[in-house]
């Protein structure tokens, strides 16, 4: 191998190093392998930002402008109201669910599909007698496999689609994935609704009474005239053992101690940091007199602002508390809230909200409440106005669990979002412009018509996102440049494949699979297509038949909470660990390679 070779082969092993440990968001790790390879000599550095400018970074953008205005509009609210039964079986229910959320991650971000339909799902579990993971993760594959069947229902779709571009082969039509994708999302449909879901683990109950979402940390101070005072903390716990709540940690005197002793005695003043069930703490709060940290210290400020203050704000602060209200809240991955911290957000001041507790699947909290940095899947027990609380849930990218009031979808926003996409569809559809100016079309009309707000063009766009694919285009141009791709592509071809296009065929498919499912999947895309283009050109056959492989198997991380976005965003409310996925997911995946290779062969011939 030449020195450039080395040196990108080199680059590319210490990103997906970094992908997989995961301690850097994949925007930054891409932007880190792309300086690298322009201070290698191996992108030019006049062209290192020309993916910014790439079709398919412009046309993802658009994509997910176009989406918040079906979101925007109630278009889709309307659509679930119209479409999902509301007294039918197990087996009816979950096939609407997931056909639903299938349909529509063919034509907007399958993200925004599925943080749409979580609440659906959430109350569909209520009243099938399930446990909500049991449907949440049936209908995140069911958005994921959606995704596969059209040009714009996924990014990796359209990544694939710029690189066969630029191997001079021109772009693939928008229904052009659909023969192959439409069939492997059926079947994976079908396989998870009559078999797939058994297979799901039931982690937490769900009853009438709506959501279960497990264990919160949360923070509790013992006032003066406490029961809890003079008790250990084992005794404490025994008292309310029944309901396995546990302390897992003692703030005193502003000094943290994780996991203390169970002999250590409460005193007047001490701050319990508690692991438990939303049912248990209030028990807790009634039965020792103890109240949430947040609120106690939402209540000191407000009686300092009180003594200052007449009658008449008086009793309009009251009307405020009475429409006060608590909302158990899901983090989605790309909040704003993602990395910061109640302090860092200023919560109260700001919004004039209070962060009550925190549910986090398998990770011990290692800090104060408020200053906790949240993550994506992080369930928020948040307490405000009803209103301010609207508006905070929009602003930040959360979804409400549990029962929601739906929006009211504006008929006449809707029909106009609606024939906004669907024209933009039929615009690349028929050939008539490139799908990146047929979408940013969509975009423009879209603000003119205010089905999406200017303001919000910007933060409709999932910017982490946009980054990573605009730095991995170049790094990828640079495998291609130095012919690293074609050396990688003949190593695959002549050790493992043997020559044989078959077997070549199902190691680009199962191997673009596997890291879809340890890194993100669009990065796979952009790493796999010059290795799948080069292993067509040293086989001597069609190359669509691998691109191909490589758009299906980037559409199927199904193995891990951290493969896709919508397995994260489902990892708390399912009270899901990171070994559940593979469970459904394994199978599912056996049946995508069973299916696809088939079609390929007879769809994108060899």
């Amino acid at each position: 191998m030449t020195t450039p070779q080395i040196l990108i082969f080199s680059i590319l092993a210490a990103t997906m190093a970094l992908f997989l440990w995961g301690r850097f968001r994949h925007d930054i790790v891409a932007l880190l392998a792309l300086m690298a390879c322009v201070v290698g000599g191996l992108v030019p550095a006049a062209e290192a930002f020309a993916g910014f400018g790439h079709p398919a970074v412009i046309t993802v953008a658009c994509v997910l402008v176009l989406s918040q205005g079906l979101q925007n509009t109630g278009a889709v609210d309307w659509l679930a109201r119209k479409f999902l039964p509301r007294e039918a079986g197990r087996l009816t229910s979950m096939a609407a669910l997931m056909a639903l959320g299938a349909l529509l991650s063919g034509f907007m971000n399958n993200v925004g599909a599925m943080a749409l339909l979580m609440p659906v799902a959430v109350q569909v579990s209520g009243r099938l007698d399930m446990t909500p993971g049991q449907v949440l993760m049936p209908l995140a594959f069911g958005t994921i496999l959606g995704g596969m069947t059209t040009l714009i229902g996924t990014p990796p779709n359209l990544i694939v689609s710029g690189f066969r571009a630029e191997a001079g082969l021109g772009h693939f039509a928008m229904f052009d994935f659909a023969p192959v994708g439409a069939a492997v999302a059926v079947l994976g449909v079908v396989f998870v609704v009559l078999i797939g879901w058994r297979l799901v683990p039931a982690r937490k109950a769900s009853g009438a009474e709506g959501f279960e979402t497990g264990a919160y940390m949360t923070e509790v101070r013992v006032p003066e005239k406490s029961k809890a005072i003079g008790l250990t903390l084992r005794q404490f716990e025994d008292e309310i053992g029944d309901s396995e709540a546990q302390i897992v940690g003692l703030v005193r005197n502003e000094v943290r101690m994780t996991a203390p002793h169970g002999g250590r005695r409460i005193r007047k003043g001490d701050i319990l940091v508690l692991e438990a069930d939303v049912e248990t703490l209030a028990k807790a709060l009634s039965a020792f007199g103890i109240k949430l940290e947040e609120q106690v210290t939402s209540s000191d400020q407000k009686s300092a602002t009180q003594a200052n203050i007449d009658d008449e704000a008086e009793d309009e602060d009251s009307k405020r508390d009475e429409d006060l209200v608590l909302r158990e809240l899901a983090v989605l991955p790309g909040s704003s809230l993602v990395g910061h911290s109640a302090s860092d957000l200023r919560l109260r001041t700001r919004y004039g909200l209070n962060l009550l507790a925190v549910s986090r699947e398998g990770h011990p909290p290692k800090s104060r409440l408020r200053t906790l940095k949240l993550k994506s899947g992080d369930l928020l027990l948040m307490q405000g106005p009803a209103e301010v609380m609207a508006d905070f849930i929009n602003d930040t990218g959360c979804v409400p669990l549990g029962e929601r009031e739906l929006r009211i979808p504006d008929k006449r926003m809707a029909i106009i979002a609606g024939t906004i996409m669907l024209g933009a569809v039929g615009i690349v559809t028929a050939g008539l412009l490139p799908a990146a100016v047929a979408f940013t079309l969509g975009v423009i009309a879209s603000m003119l018509l205010r089905t999406v707000p200017p303001r919000q063009v910007y933060t409709a766009i999932d910017w982490p996102v946009i980054v990573l694919l605009a730095a991995l285009i170049p790094v990828a141009g640079a495998m291609q440049a130095t012919d690293a791709a074609d050396v990688l592509a003949r190593f695959l071809v002549e050790t493992i494949a043997q020559g044989n296009a078959i077997v070549a065929l199902a190691v680009v498919l199962v191997t673009t699979m596997f890291l879809s499912d340890v890194m993100n999947n669009a990065a796979t895309a952009a790493v796999l297509c010059p290795i799948a283009i080069g292993i067509a050109a040293a086989l001597g056959v069609n190359p669509d038949s691998f691109l191909m492989a490589v758009a299906i198997g980037a559409s199927c991380a199904f193995l891990t909470p951290i493969g896709h976005q919508n397995n994260t965003l489902i990892l708390g409310p399912g009270g899901f660990g990171f070994g559940d996925y593979w469970r459904l997911g394994l199978p599912l995946e056996i049946l995508v390679v069973a299916v696809s290779i088939p079609l390929l062969l007879i769809v994108w011939p060899l």
